[in-house]
């Protein structure tokens, strides 16, 4: 483990493996190293590149300073694509794929991004995220209740099930979400209203001028796999590719040949 300091001091830890160009990998909720499909994922790439794993602020073994706000989080893979050389190739997968976006927007020097599945709500094949989720999402933080808080997002956020959540309660990994709960309301913050059920603005991210792939699983739900398809369609050199066969917890296996394939052209 190495790490880097951020602008306000909070320090990244994040890991080196392989060579080659550099390549970082953002994580979406609760994710960090050692708890992350990203882990298995630079695994497969480091034959290619040198892949950079990070813990995001909050998480794992980096630390964090309050308060909290996107820009923050855009300066840590700022300090991160410094200690790659200045600039670097940039994945994303779910609501770190949002974040991928933001970062790329707002003037991270990345020459190619990959984007798989930011959780997008554009249209009407699934019920919009309610209007006072984050609301409720901060207050249960706030209020120490962080089971609570996992399961507001994984029931309204995430579309799971309550009987589904209520299994998940009992399982070993409950322990491991609630220890990340307080990070939820920063990927709330990055996802923004793109959950609403509205179509993107245009233009939505103006500055993701760079080739870009939006990628989405052959068996993910319509709602996403349609979030994917628009969000390509709003951005200027992006394509749209799908996983045949793969869903939200994609398997690096899967989809490691098309990152390889994409950032190599």
């Amino acid at each position: 483990m190495s790490t880097t300091v951020s602008a306000d001091g909070t320090e990244i830890a994040y890991t080196r493996a392989g060579s080659g160009p550099a390549l970082v990998l953002v994580d979406g909720a609760m994710c960090y190293r050692g708890s992350s499909p990203n882990d298995d994922l630079a695994k497969e790439l480091a034959a290619h590149f040198t892949v950079y794993t990070y813990d995001r602020r909050g998480r794992g073994e980096s630390t964090d300073t309050a308060p909290y706000a996107i820009e923050r989080e855009v300066e840590d893979l700022e300090a991160l694509v410094e200690q790659a050389g200045g600039t670097a190739l940039l994945f994303g997968i779910s609501s770190g794929a949002a974040l991928a976006l933001e970062a790329v927007d707002r003037g991270l020097l990345v020459t190619k991004l990959a984007l798989y599945e930011p959780p997008f709500v554009l249209d009407d094949t699934r019920k919009p995220v309610p209007a006072d989720y984050a609301t409720r999402l901060d207050a249960a933080v706030a209020a120490g209740k962080r089971g609570k808080a996992v399961k507001i997002f994984m029931t309204e956020g995430v579309g799971l099930s309550p009987a589904v959540v209520a299994t998940m309660r009992v399982m070993p990994f409950w322990s491991k979400l609630k220890r990340v709960a307080h990070t939820i309301p920063y990927d709330t913050a990055v996802v923004g209203d793109h959950q609403s059920g509205a179509a993107l603005p245009s233009p939505a991210w103006p500055q993701v001028k760079i080739p870009t792939v939006t990628i989405d699983g052959g068996k993910s739900p319509e709602w996403m796999r349609n979030g994917v398809a628009a969000l390509a369609k709003a951005l200027p050199s992006a394509d749209h590719r799908t996983l045949a066969g793969q869903t939200h917890i994609v398997k690096a296996a899967a989809l490691a040949p098309m990152l390889r394939d994409f950032f190599r052209s």
